[in-house]
């Protein structure tokens, strides 16, 4: 009797074990669903059909100038020695302006290179480089207000005021000065030619003072006024070059006592010797 019930239960354990009930959980099954909630499939990112999602850029967007290779390089050394070294930095600066500015009008004119007219004009640049820098640092630093147009058309106008006079006697009068003329051919000089350069100034230097100050860092409107300098003083220098010439002639004139006729044909055959 023990022998058959040790035999009815073994046969009961390996049934169990070899063909287990259908109520018994499938945990396997359960723990897969808890863990993994169904989502659906997974869209696959095709950039081929437009289905991706773009990813924002993040590289910042460099500054055309900046991209100028050694251009580029030769702008920021410059914006470097005008931080360090202003006073230096605008007395060179002013000097190679003033000379491209001269030997652009001696070659206009068709005269012979004339290095005492080159070297007045360096003497000139020599003297006016600092406070011109000094002037244009003020006007920055000054009239400021809380429009930016009441701002910009206030420096322009103080600009052309102020400083344009007073820098135009200075220049004409230098010229003529160092030339060895007396007071009162200076005086002479600066009446011919500071109405005119003045009247042509306002053609041209309240747009650069507005886009200077509107668009252009501090530490570069100096060579950016430059550039445009190197065009004003060659036309500066031939301003003045013809105001030699009429005086030339009014002196040529006087000194023969011709009649006034013939003194404009004098006048007219000098001034078209510079024309040509």
């Amino acid at each position: 009797m023990a022998v058959f019930t040790i035999k009815a239960a073994s046969r009961a354990i390996l049934r169990r074990t070899h063909f287990p009930s259908r109520q018994q959980p499938n945990i396997t099954k359960r723990h897969n669903t808890s863990g993994n909630p169904t989502t659906g499939p997974k869209p696959e990112d095709d950039s081929a059909n437009g289905t991706s999602i773009p990813i924002p850029a993040t590289v910042a967007n460099v500054p055309l100038w900046q991209r100028l290779g050694p251009l580029s390089r030769g702008f920021q050394a410059y914006g470097r020695s005008q931080r360090k070294r202003p006073y230096a930095t605008q007395f060179c600066s002013s000097l190679v302006i003033y000379f491209l500015g001269d030997l652009s009008a001696q070659n206009i004119n068709g005269d012979e290179y004339d290095p005492k007219r080159m070297l007045r004009a360096l003497v000139i640049s020599a003297g006016s480089s600092i406070p011109t820098y000094r002037w244009f640092m003020v006007l920055a630093n000054n009239f400021n207000y809380s429009s930016k147009v009441l701002s910009l058309a206030t420096k322009v106008t103080v600009n052309q005021i102020c400083f344009t006079p007073i820098f135009n006697t200075y220049f004409f009068g230098m010229q003529s000065l160092l030339s060895g003329d007396s007071l009162p051919e200076v005086w002479d000089r600066i009446k011919r030619t500071v109405p005119t350069s003045m009247i042509n100034s306002c053609k041209l230097w309240p747009a650069v003072t507005a886009f200077s100050f509107t668009f252009i860092d501090p530490q570069y409107r100096s060579i950016f006024a430059g550039f445009i300098a190197i065009g004003w003083q060659t036309y500066l220098s031939y301003l003045n070059r013809k105001a030699e010439v009429d005086e030339a002639a009014d002196r040529a004139i006087a000194s023969s006592s011709e009649s006034g006729g013939e003194r404009e044909v004098v006048r007219q055959e000098e001034n078209q010797k510079i024309e040509a």
